[in-house]
């Protein structure tokens, strides 16, 4: 496929690949194509338990479901959507189901494709399998289907998702006013994305980072995602 740049210099381009609706494998945790029956009563018991985050549901267009039975019919027609194309995140040491996430607004001639719905229960968030589920599906969009573009939008209120976009290495492009109407809400959103050409360093800063070596006897990081892709820019 013929492309040029800004200046109008031919680009090679090859569209990009479609995702599979198949597992994706990181050292610790496996996105798995979701399924009610699998998946379903552990996904609602890290988010509506006693030990559920409160403010998990804040800024999703779902949510909270009023029992298990709800939250498993909806999660039936999540494995019956093709876009969003949604995955379980499973912790590998136990096979249990910990949050969820989606590849979405997926444009492979263009080579676009989002990262959307993300949402991990509290046992998850902050955590280094957190930060190894956006790798794989990271290293999925760049390395294995040749997308140019990924993106991550949010509501601009949501201050906890700017901050991860930020950390993980996605660039702040700025709001979309009254972009959306949620749960009878308007929804700013705020845009980010990070470029193929920028994958390189932010691949290598995931794997720096997600080393065990990086972390203390007390699981405290070494080095930051920031400062390790700072370093690696700088080399």
């Amino acid at each position: 496929m013929a492309m040029t740049d800004d200046l109008g210099r031919p680009v090679d381009w090859t569209p990009a690949r479609e995702p599979a609706r198949a597992g994706m494998t990181g050292p610790t945790v496996r996105l798995e194509p979701i399924d009610p029956a699998r998946h379903a009563v552990s996904l609602f018991a890290v988010s509506h338990g006693p030990d559920a985050d409160p403010e998990l549901w804040d800024y999703l267009p779902y949510g909270p479901f009023a029992d298990e039975a709800q939250m498993t019919a909806w999660i039936a027609t999540c494995a019956a959507s093709p876009d969003p194309l949604w995955f379980a995140v499973i912790d590998r040491s136990t096979g249990r189901a910990l949050g969820m996430v989606s590849f979405m607004r997926m444009v492979p001639v263009h080579g676009v494709i989002e990262i959307g719905h993300i949402w991990f229960g509290a046992g998850l968030q902050r955590t280094s399998q957190a930060t190894e589920a956006i790798y794989v599906l990271g290293r999925t969009a760049f390395d294995e289907l040749g997308y140019r573009r990924l993106e991550w939008k949010c509501n601009a209120l949501n201050a906890r998702s700017r901050r991860a976009a930020e950390r993980l290495g996605f660039t702040y492009e700025g709001i979309f006013r009254q972009h959306l109407v949620v749960k009878g809400r308007n929804r700013d959103t705020a845009w980010f994305s990070m470029l193929d050409g920028e994958w390189p360093v932010a691949k290598a800063a995931f794997e720096r980072w997600l080393d065990p070596e990086n972390f203390d006897a007390a699981g405290r990081q070494r080095q930051s995602l920031a400062d390790l892709r700072a370093g690696i820019r700088g080399a």
